[in-house]
């Protein structure tokens, strides 16, 4: 069996442990550097530093994962560069060696090495030409006192074995190195499970034992049955090759073979697949099954197929450790999509068929109806949070960039993360990682000073960086805050007049006209382009990307105190619940996240603050809007027919101030969105609606005031506002 076919899951494998690969080296490095500071002299591992050494253990245990698990896939360069980085934090571990800058930026190197070959590996691409390099160095800094271990193999089966007859005749085979013995249920007794019964079929019985903690088993146990294959014909093979792909998999292959080969050879040849534990061979000429119909049964035990008692009230069947039940299942995620789909049409057809019964005098349909649409929002839910994941699976990453950055800038950071559990839909957390990273190299480059600045404003040499994820109702809030010298309202004034982007007499800048001015597309205040910014696109590309998400970017900046950016963004871009509203007859709708409330009000509530209408509600005054006029479809009708009655809506001349007349009555939307209300004037209001979000590309030169679009029940279009764009 081609293991080629296990690539995907080793890929999925692997970078999960390069994340802890490049956790464990922060760890390492801030542990080092604490240690340095303490004045433990060079932060020796086996000086008694308990941080440096969890922080070794961690990485010594992911770097052996990936090299057993690239041997058994034979990605020979990626099991040659982990075994040399797995020798070296040997060396770290045993013998004390200093854990300094220029072996912490050799291991960084070979992270990112390793990770170019396993994925060329995977890609069936030509080896990476630096990891050949990176090999060679790591090798070149081992010292002759303190040897690497043997090679790696291109597998396992090259260990030394210790071969030793049991009671019933087999054979058994041992690592070279047995795991000493353990208290009941321990690791050791673990590995030596009770044998159960093997199938009934010719041919010699062989078992094989899995380390229990091996990765990739199932791939382990493929390439056992290809090379029993190799030894003769394979008559049976217990669990059944489709169960391998299973999570579920446990450590035990049972094999009939029928074959002339001798014993050791078998155990050789099915040893070197990887994480072999034991391999029992049984050459009797009966099955097990067949002695077992004439042997005399024993009354008060039952006895294994090893002849040792079974346990009393259980098979022998049942006294293999097979470890706890796994709880989760791999599933691509375009069969997710797919799903998202499928409840998509079945919401609007859900949708369509509520309108239609709505009239009905049947009372059994009616009350089938409901059912129905409480199971169709159950499978929704279930279907929507199966999506969600937690947003660690994308900030794991940022650390090891900001550590990268700031060395190439020469400034010490501290980065904290905070809320890594808030759960993102899958399709959005595939899209907000290029945002932060642009948001984390700004603050980098613009934000945070030297140190020797700070040391001059009285602030600490190290600067601290937050990324932090936190809900508010039915968003999520990204924000990157920094400790850093702030928005300069000066450069950004002076660039500004300098490209004539506003008035030549222009002395000071509003909040409002700051984040108006950087986000343009090509501003910058940087006074070179380097490679991290420079070029005028990181906050322009961050309100791009938000926005077509649905979201919103707020920035707040106080000089010399520092930035606050906030990306809000919604649960999911799949389907959302929505407040429908109509003007000149069109439907249009309002996520219900943005809506604070809804209101029917008169001409008298309103006035003019700055010559702008605003909506006098409760004592506040919010800012008010004809979604008709934004629209482009002109005044409304007069109320009796009359027709063009624009001081109704603000535009005519008895509007006074800018304001509605006194006499109609409007229905009023309150939206919020960054901590800014809008009050926003339709014709009517038609109620609430889950609505499946299909994104679109806005017509070139049109108003930038729709997210997306949705399909109703009774299959008309409707357009999604774009709430932040009214605020």
């Amino acid at each position: 069996m081609d293991p080629a076919r296990y690539a995907e899951l080793f890929l999925t494998e692997s970078r999960e442990h390069l994340s802890a690969i490049n956790q464990a080296l922060l760890e390492l490095e801030r542990a080092a550097r604490a240690g340095a500071k303490g004045g433990r002299t060079g932060a020796r591992a086996a000086g008694g530093d308990t941080d440096v050494q969890a922080a070794v253990g961690s990485l010594f245990r992911a770097v052996h994962t990936v090299k057993g698990m690239s041997a058994t896939m034979g990605y020979s360069a990626v099991a040659a560069l982990s075994h040399e980085m797995e020798a070296l934090l040997d060396g770290v571990r045993s013998a004390g060696r200093d854990v300094d800058a220029p072996l912490m930026d050799l291991l960084f190197e070979a992270a990112d090495a390793l990770e170019s070959s396993i994925e060329r590996a995977v890609s069936d691409e030509e080896s990476d030409p630096r990891a050949a390099d990176v090999t060679q160095r790591l090798r070149d800094l081992l010292t002759p006192a303190h040897p690497p271990a043997a090679p790696a193999p291109e597998s396992s089966g090259d260990r030394p074995t210790r071969r030793r007859k049991t009671a019933t005749g087999r054979t058994r085979r041992s690592r070279a190195h047995p795991e000493p013995d353990a208290p009941h249920g321990g690791r050791a007794e673990a590995n030596r499970p009770e044998m159960s019964r093997p199938p009934a079929a010719p041919g010699t019985a062989i078992r094989i034992l899995f380390d229990p903690d091996a990765p990739l088993r199932g791939a382990r146990a493929a390439m056992a049955v290809a090379r029993a294959h190799e030894l003769g014909e394979v008559t049976a093979v217990q669990p059944a090759p489709e169960r391998f792909a299973d999570p579920e998999f446990g450590h035990e292959l049972w094999l009939r073979v029928v074959t002339t080969a001798p014993t050791p050879e078998i155990e050789r040849r099915l040893g070197g697949v990887g994480d072999v534990t034991r391999v029992d061979v049984e050459r009797d000429e009966t099955t097990p099954a067949a002695r077992e119909s004439s042997a005399p049964r024993e009354p008060s035990a039952t006895r294994g197929s090893n002849g040792q008692p079974a346990a009393p009230g259980g098979s022998a069947s049942l006294q293999v450790d097979h470890g706890p039940k796994a709880r989760h299942v791999r599933i691509d995620l375009r069969r997710l999509d797919a799903l998202m789909n499928l409840i998509g049409e079945l919401v609007i057809a859900r949708g369509r068929l509520v309108e239609l019964t709505a009239g009905s005098d049947d009372a059994a349909l009616v009350e089938t109806m409901d059912l129905a649409s409480r199971l169709i929002g159950d499978l929704q839910d279930e279907i929507m949070t199966c999506r969600m994941v937690p947003v660690w699976q994308v900030f794991d990453r940022f650390p090891r960039l900001v550590r990268d950055a700031a060395r190439a800038l020469g400034k010490q950071v501290e980065l904290e993360v905070e809320g890594k559990e808030i759960e993102l839909d899958r399709s959005m957390l595939d899209e907000i990682g290029d945002p932060i990273v642009h948001l984390l190299r700004n603050a980098l480059d613009h934000g945070i000073e030297s140190p020797e600045e700070r040391a001059a404003s009285g602030k600490p040499p190290e600067g601290r960086l937050t990324l932090s994820a936190m809900r508010d109702r039915s968003a999520v809030l990204i924000r990157v805050a920094d400790d850093g010298r702030g928005i300069d309202r000066g450069k950004v004034l002076a660039r500004a007049l300098d490209a004539g982007l506003v008035d030549a007499g222009t002395t000071a800048l509003t909040d409002e006209e700051v984040i108006h001015l950087i986000a343009r597309p090509g501003f910058t205040t940087a006074e070179r382009v380097t490679s991290l910014s420079g070029r005028g696109v990181g906050i322009d590309a961050v309100q791009a990307r938000v926005r077509a998400l649905g979201g919103a970017v707020d920035i707040r900046s106080v000089p010399g105190q520092g930035t606050t950016v906030t990306a809000r963004l919604p649960l999911t871009l799949a389907i959302m619940r929505a407040l429908l509203a109509r003007v000149a007859g069109e439907t249009y709708a309002f996520p219900m996240a943005h809506i604070d409330e809804t209101v029917a009000v008169t001409g008298a509530s309103f006035a003019a603050v700055r010559g702008q209408p605003v909506l006098l509600l409760r004592g506040e005054a919010v800012p008010y809007v004809q979604l008709r006029s934004l629209i482009g479809l002109g005044s409304a009708a007069a109320p009796d027919g009359s027709g063009g009655n624009g001081a109704a809506y603000g535009t005519g001349p008895g509007s006074g101030a800018g304001g509605p007349a006194a006499d109609p009555e409007q229905h009023i939307l309150v939206v919020e969105s960054a901590g800014r209300r809008a009050a926003i004037a339709v014709d009517e209001l038609t109620g609430q609606q889950d609505i499946v979000v299909k994104q679109f590309d806005a017509a070139r030169g049109g108003a930038a005031l729709f997210s997306g679009a949705t399909i109703l029940g009774d299959g008309a279009p409707a357009l999604i506002v774009d709430v932040s764009t009214l605020c």
